[in-house]
């Protein structure tokens, strides 16, 4: 219909208007120049609860179904203006129905024209959107949660390859003795927790066992394990790593990269060699272990993270403190539960467990099966200084693996190769090992004899057995 027919109709068949606008399923009416109401269908009278009488010749914006809201009423009155100044006018309301819940319109008033181009009258519409608003939010929300889960499963499959590369068994845990079996003792109090864990030892302890060993007891098992070696990464690219970065942030960042405490969140994150971690990174370190929250590199929006932090170290850390190139107060927060990993010179009764372990593994993955060692070489092995704990063990033991022809364990030369030294240790009398063996565990504990951690507690002796021995082959602290 035209807009002349339209008008021509107002003027000469009122009745059929009105039933026309009374079946409009749309909130429709008819208003003047001045914003009067002129008519109102049914459809707008019932949800709003009025009566025509209550409506008809009042200002649109000073009807009552406006009056819960002064601003919209001066934005209904701005937009009669403009639509009596000629302009198609569209927006959203909010708008309570007659039992007083809140609905959402799409609004519009359109200005009819006569003939002679004049504005005559304007033509108010609105379309109840609420259950098409509802259905974008629940849309929204489901695209929202969609894009988490992508999200998630795609920080999982970032380090899904490292984690089908490693053993789920936590290879090489092995022992019987006192001090590993503290160790694990140790791993079983703390894992269930979510307890910041710091594993100090020296190279080739076993430190990264621990942490697994920590992730798979731990209630975050099903979750992501992501590492982080603090002294294999330059110290301008850590803070990227640890804290990600966004586009632009810096020459180079053609994209924006997630950190790893982003990727850890709700697993567990381990920051191996934590005593190199720069000075300046240490405070942002800090903040995200008290407050669980930090930035990316160039970004300003907060991001929360929940990641259990496990870290481990060679260094003293206390003595870095001394030398001032690690925080305190980072210290005592890392420091929350340490794990002290001992050297494998301080338990040679796992050594024997070891190497079959070792031999298992490597014949397995060799096709080959060894039946025996000799006790000689055994007894070599037990008695050597092992300065690269269990992962020198390991590797002796693969390298005698691919030499060895028959079912006997071959060490080839290896013995010979040994530091003249340890080669003294090899042939020194059980009195001369005993003695060497205590003084390097009381240097380990700054000559701590008793309590936890003590000497004592390492070699397996009793506080008084142990100063016995020290008496009788005349050990004193210098």
């Amino acid at each position: 219909m035209t807009t002349e027919q339209t008008l021509r109709l107002i003027r000469n068949s009122p009745d059929t208007l009105v039933a026309i606008f009374n079946h409009h399923f749309q909130l429709t009416g008819l208003l003047d120049t001045d914003g009067r109401v002129l008519m109102s269908n049914e459809t707008a009278l019932k949800l709003i609860g009025a009566t025509e009488d209550e409506v008809l010749d009042k200002y649109f914006w000073e009807a009552p179904w406006w009056a819960h809201s002064s601003e919209l009423q001066v934005r209904l009155r701005a937009a009669i203006e403009q639509a009596a100044a000629g302009e198609f006018v569209r927006f959203e309301v909010d708008h309570p129905d007659a039992e007083g819940n809140m609905r959402q319109f799409d609004f519009s008033l359109n200005p009819l024209r006569s003939d002679t181009g004049e504005i005559e009258y304007l033509v108010p519409e609105a379309r109840d959107i609420t259950e098409i608003k509802s259905t974008e939010r629940a849309l929204q929300q489901a695209l929202s949660e969609l894009k988490t889960l992508k999200d998630q499963l795609q920080k999982e499959n970032y380090f899904l390859k490292e984690e089908i590369r490693q053993e789920r068994d936590i290879a090489g845990m092995v022992g019987q003795s006192r001090a590993f079996k503290n160790v694990m003792a140790q791993v079983e109090q703390v894992a269930p927790t979510d307890a910041t864990v710091l594993v100090v030892g020296e190279t080739g302890t076993g430190k990264e066992l621990i942490l697994r060993a920590i992730h798979e007891l731990s209630t975050r098992r099903d979750r992501q394990l992501v590492k982080v070696n603090c002294a294999a990464l330059p110290s301008n690219l850590i803070e990227s790593e640890l804290f990600g970065h966004e586009k632009g942030a810096f020459t180079g960042a053609v994209s924006r990269k997630p950190g790893r405490f982003e990727l850890a969140s709700g697993g567990t994150l381990f920051l191996d060699e934590i005593g190199d971690l720069p000075i300046d990174l240490q405070a942002k370190l800090l903040r995200v272990l008290q407050e669980s929250e930090f930035e990316r590199i160039g970004g300003s929006e907060t991001i929360k993270v929940d990641v259990r932090v496990v870290a481990a170290t060679n260094h003293d850390l206390e003595e870095l403190m001394l030398k001032g190139d690690f925080r305190e107060d980072l210290y005592y927060r890392l420091n929350v539960f340490p794990i002290l990993m001992p050297a494998l010179r301080d338990r040679q009764e796992d050594i024997a467990l070891l190497v079959h372990h070792f031999v298992d593994k490597y014949g397995t993955e060799l096709g080959k099966t060894v039946q025996s060692i000799s006790q000689k070489d055994m007894n070599a092995l037990s008695a050597y200084h092992w300065p690269g704990n269990i992962r020198e063990l390991q590797n002796i033991i693969e390298r005698a693996m691919i030499i060895c022809s028959g079912d006997q364990l071959e060490f080839g030369d290896w013995f010979a190769k040994i530091p003249e030294a340890e080669s003294h240790n090899v042939s020194a009398s059980l009195r001369e090992l005993e003695r060497e063996h205590i003084c390097r565990t009381l240097e380990k504990t700054s000559w701590r004899v008793s309590g936890k951690g003590g000497a004592a507690e390492i070699l397996d002796l009793k506080p008084t057995t142990l100063e016995a021995r020290m008496k009788k082959h005349g050990i004193h602290r210098a």
